[in-house]
């Protein structure tokens, strides 16, 4: 397994945001969470990135992996490509940036500054940053949350032309139920801290929105969230 959770508990003061959960995500498996704010999606991602280790339970992760959050943290004195290879070892590599750079259609914007950047360029930027370090799990915390809906739909679409080139496993957190069912090949669902329903889609890609198999897991989704399909 890339992820392989159990019995993990984080809590803060006396409450337990997340609460004996278990998990697991197979090699090369694109996995979307969603679940209402504040139901500890995040502290998840978090916790499997490495970033909070305050926890109780197992979680094997693995070492190489990588995480792009919804604000691209980009450092805004460094070139474009420098924030790419920012934090590898070495001397920066300006060849390697510009390679992944090319990989998300931003050739040329290597030597750029940050803030000439669209929403959606910057964060096609924190993407090749993740993938540079050639991760086998990617942690995506709504990445796209901050994008208008065109742009949005194509950075949709360039995640699962990344993914299927880089076969890494993908944990996608969001609130979109639809964006979960077009990327995902299972959907959780995650509540009172921990895992409460999960799907496996088992839909053709590019998928349909107006399949009506697509349709009725969309239904099934909404239901489980409380929200009205």
């Amino acid at each position: 397994m890339s992820v392989s959770v159990s019995e993990l508990t984080r809590s803060f003061g006396e409450k337990a945001v997340i609460d004996k959960l278990d998990l697991s995500i197979a090699p090369g498996e694109f996995v979307a969470l969603l679940g209402h704010s504040g139901c500890g999606k995040s502290t998840l991602l978090r916790i499997l990135a490495g970033i909070d280790l305050e926890i109780s339970g197992e979680v094997t992760v693995p070492r190489r992996r990588a995480v792009a959050f919804q604000a691209p943290r980009l450092m805004p004195w460094k070139k474009v490509w420098r924030n790419v290879v920012l934090g590898l070892p070495g001397r920066p590599d300006r060849a390697l940036a510009e390679r992944y750079l090319a990989e998300v259609g931003l050739t040329d914007k290597a030597t750029v500054w940050p803030k000439t950047l669209s929403g959606g360029e910057a964060q096609r930027v924190s993407l090749a940053r993740a993938l540079v370090r050639e991760p086998d799990l990617l942690l995506l915390d709504e990445p796209f949350g901050a994008l208008d809906a065109l742009t949005r739909t194509k950075a949709q679409a360039l995640v699962a032309e990344l993914w299927a080139r880089h076969d890494c496993a993908i944990l996608l957190v969001t609130h979109d139920v639809e964006e979960s069912l077009l990327l995902a090949d299972r959907v959780l669902v995650m509540d009172h801290g921990g895992i409460a329903h999960e799907v496996t889609v088992d839909l053709p890609r590019p998928r349909d929105v107006g399949d009506p198999r697509f349709v009725e897991l969309r239904a099934q989704l909404l239901s489980w969230l409380g929200v009205s399909a």
